[in-house]
């Protein structure tokens, strides 16, 4: 969708935007050597409750992964509304009037960003953490025409706290992660909420992974591979799931799931073995 008005001059780091009537604030991070020519993949980063975009672009050394994969990352910071407590528009009591706000929030930034940079739109993910995540659901019930793929750490959907699910219009391949059993927090079983979304995944068709740690509602124990980012494996599902693949596609399906990607992954509901193993403390942060 074409921005409204005149995009502002995006730079890396800290830039605002006008959208749904207030200025927005949000990161953007890109490689730091782009190439003459050279085409982006773009994510939308949403980070989790009482954190910020610059908690996520810390947390998931984004500007180290940006560098060695190469992609465009868009790191929005929450509306600064006091009623808005849950961070995104997703909770059962949220007016719809917050979430079109929100998804027009992605469009103007998607637009902005497409317009100043060389992007590969055949590439566009949506990567959310807890309530971050719980967004990201929403956000793929109501844009997938735009998404080539959704992750989804501690997310999911159809519990009593969190809008109904939104069946997207297309099959988006999507990573489900979540902390086993114990994975709580604010009254939500994330372990509940992530089976509820793989099922419907399952029952539509759509490409999924899925990833049970064992260190409850807190950041996933990812291991980096020699000389990569923490994350790598993360980011590598995002671009190895472009847009023109054939729906309920993927490469892993041929292919195998890549060396980065972590063992207590596996290919379709109830296909992982929960990870084993130390953890840090659990961090829901209320």
């Amino acid at each position: 969708k074409t921005y409204a008005g005149t995009c502002p001059v995006l730079v890396s780091g800290r830039n605002t935007i006008s959208s749904g009537g207030k200025d927005r604030e949000f990161l953007l991070i890109f490689p730091e050597d782009i190439q003459p020519g050279e085409k982006l993949p773009v994510a939308f980063l949403w980070h989790w409750l009482n954190a910020s975009a610059n908690s996520f672009a810390t947390k998931g050394e984004v500007q180290a992964a940006a560098n060695q994969q190469r992609f465009i990352a868009i790191i929005p910071e929450a509306d600064d509304n006091a009623l808005n407590v849950f961070t995104w528009p997703y909770t059962v009591a949220t007016p719809n009037a917050a979430i079109q706000t929100e998804l027009g929030l992605f469009d103007d930034l998607l637009s902005c960003v497409s317009q100043e940079f060389d992007t590969n739109l055949s590439c566009v993910s949506s990567i959310g953490v807890s309530a971050g995540a719980l967004w990201t659901v929403v956000l793929t019930g109501n844009r997938s025409e735009y998404l080539s793929s959704a992750i989804v750490l501690s997310g999911g959907t159809d519990v009593a706290q969190v809008k109904a699910y939104v069946k997207p219009t297309r099959k988006v391949p999507e990573l489900v992660l979540w902390g086993g059993a114990s994975d709580m927090c604010v009254t939500i079983n994330f372990q509940t909420a992530s089976h509820n979304l793989e099922q419907h995944l399952s029952d539509d068709g759509h490409f999924m992974l899925e990833c049970i740690h064992n260190c409850a509602h807190t950041e996933p124990p990812f291991e980096p591979p020699t000389g990569g980012s923490k994350y790598t494996g993360l980011w590598q599902f995002w671009l190895d799931h472009p847009y023109w693949l054939p729906a309920g596609q993927s490469p892993y399906l041929s292919d195998g799931i890549p060396a980065a990607t972590p063992e207590w992954c596996g290919i379709g509901a109830g296909s992982a073995t929960q990870r084993t193993g130390m953890c840090e403390p659990a961090d829901c942060p209320f």
